[in-house]
């Protein structure tokens, strides 16, 4: 017969086999492996005191201050793997433009060979301009993946400008820079069109072809939305002041445009501080948000395990990628340029269309390659982030550039733009931020977006330049 056991019997057995349960677990479990541990290493043991290597995705040691996801495995520059790797781009439609590269020698040819041949000069740069665009934006894009992702999208946003700043420096600097004011003015809002209509249009209407619809983070689109009507009025306020004083009889001749060129100068610095703001936040007070962000739109990528395992260029080849293709750029945006002045004097195509159209399309090639692509594999704030990012950047830094590069030549750029360009721009920002208000988008409304840009194009086609002596609404330029 057996007695009951006491209280402190029972706390005794307890005890007992808790101890020998954790002893049991202690010889049955098997050791955490440190995430640093390459997947081929035998210990997974983390010494105490000892900083082990970091090893990403293909099992390349991580250089420290480098991404994991844009470490390369080399050192240097390596010529085959640099071209192989170039040539292959970041996706197909890249690629693609890779094989136009042979143009790249024979428009620069051409300027020297046969500099009377304007027309096919125009035409050939034009071309040309395009796969080194695309270089600039690839080498970006790969220099962009060694670093945090927020820092790394805002810089692979700033070089896909690189060719509009170029760009605006050689019109401005060529015949005296009062000539080519109305081409550089179109050009600033025609940026900004192409990226938010046509651009924008093509990636709704990409992404929605695989989905009913694609949603983005509030955050991206707000902000972006918000910063774009402020920017536009920014931009159009210069011409409505001029063209509210423009049948005033009491004041003096010459008074309005000097006032319209200070209030342009004024209001480029203006900018300029609100797109340092707008890096700040986007960097540093609420870079955590957008990373995480991001770092969730990477997720949605159902091809992100392939692009992990492409080869990558290493940080020598990025900048020297960077460094041909900014040299074929700044050779070709001259010669495109002198040509200009042939296409609207001989050929009769209206400042207007230079440049709301042709620049821009040519200019914001890179952008619009990699934010289709980025649609296409449903990472839509990717998407916007470099599509509005671009319009941002040349609404509160291209632009303040030219006006502030201007002022210090003696150049008279101002912000006096036509009506017509400047209700066009505040109709398509509005436009825009009415598909961006609920957080999802569709291939319908990617058709209306690229629709209302042909409408502008067509106006553009047919729109005259002002009378000679005349810019927009009075300063000095006009072909």
């Amino acid at each position: 017969m057996s007695l009951p056991s006491s209280p402190v019997a029972r706390r005794d057995r307890n005890s007992r086999r808790q101890k020998g349960s954790r002893s049991s677990q202690e010889y049955t479990s098997e050791p955490k492996i440190d995430s640093t541990v390459p997947p081929h290493s035998s210990s997974g043991h983390q010494h105490h005191g000892m900083h082990l290597p970091r090893f990403n995705h293909n099992g390349h040691e991580v250089t420290p201050g480098i991404e994991p996801e844009g470490e390369s495995g080399r050192r240097g520059f390596h010529p085959w793997k640099f071209l192989r790797i170039c040539f292959r781009s970041s996706c197909g439609m890249s690629k693609a433009v890779n094989f136009l590269w042979p143009i790249v020698p024979v428009a620069i040819a051409l300027h020297f060979a046969r500099p009377e041949w304007h027309l096919a000069i125009f035409i050939t740069n034009y071309i040309a301009m395009v796969p080194a665009a695309n270089l600039i934006g690839f080498a970006g894009q790969e220099l962009a993946r060694k670093l945090p992702k927020v820092l790394g999208v805002v810089l692979e946003t700033t070089l896909g400008s690189v060719v509009e700043i170029v760009l605006f420096m050689v019109l401005i600097k060529t015949h005296g820079g009062n000539s080519n004011v109305p081409v550089i003015r179109a050009a600033i809002l025609g940026s900004i069109l192409a990226n938010m209509l046509l651009c924008l249009g093509a990636c709704f209407f990409a992404g929605g072809l695989k989905r009913d619809e694609q949603t983005f983070h509030e955050a991206v689109s707000e902000v972006g939305g918000g910063l774009m009507l402020v920017a536009g009025m920014g931009l159009v306020l210069p011409a409505v002041y001029s063209k509210a004083l423009a049948n005033r009889t009491d004041r003096p001749a010459g008074e309005i445009e000097s006032e319209v060129l200070k209030i342009s100068r004024a209001t480029a610095v203006i900018l300029l501080f609100a797109f340092g703001v707008y890096v700040w936040f986007q960097t540093k007070t609420h870079d955590n948000l957008y990373a995480d962000i991001f770092e969730a739109d990477e997720h949605k990528d159902a091809d992100r395990h392939k692009d992990l395992k492409k080869a990558k260029l290493t940080l020598t080849e990025c900048i020297i990628a960077l460094l041909i293709a900014l040299t074929c750029v700044s050779l070709i945006a001259i010669f495109l340029v002198q040509q200009i002045e042939f296409l609207v004097v001989e050929r009769h195509v209206s400042d207007a269309f230079v440049g709301l159209i042709l620049l821009p399309l040519v200019e914001k090639a890179a952008e619009h390659l990699t934010a289709v692509d980025e649609a296409w594999d449903n990472q839509m704030n990717f998407a916007l982030a470099h599509v509005l990012g671009a319009s941002i950047q040349t609404a509160l830094l291209n632009t303040p550039l030219v006006v502030i590069v201007g002022w210090g030549l003696g150049v008279k750029m101002d912000l006096n733009f036509e009506i017509f360009d400047a209700v066009a721009l505040i109709l398509a920002i509005l436009v825009v931020g009415s598909f961006l208000r609920d957080g999802k988008s569709n291939y319908l409304e990617g058709v209306l977006c690229v629709l209302v840009y042909m409408i502008i194009a067509i106006c553009a086609f047919y729109y005259p330049d002002p009378p000679h002596g005349e810019s927009g609404g009075g300063g000095e330029g006009g072909h």
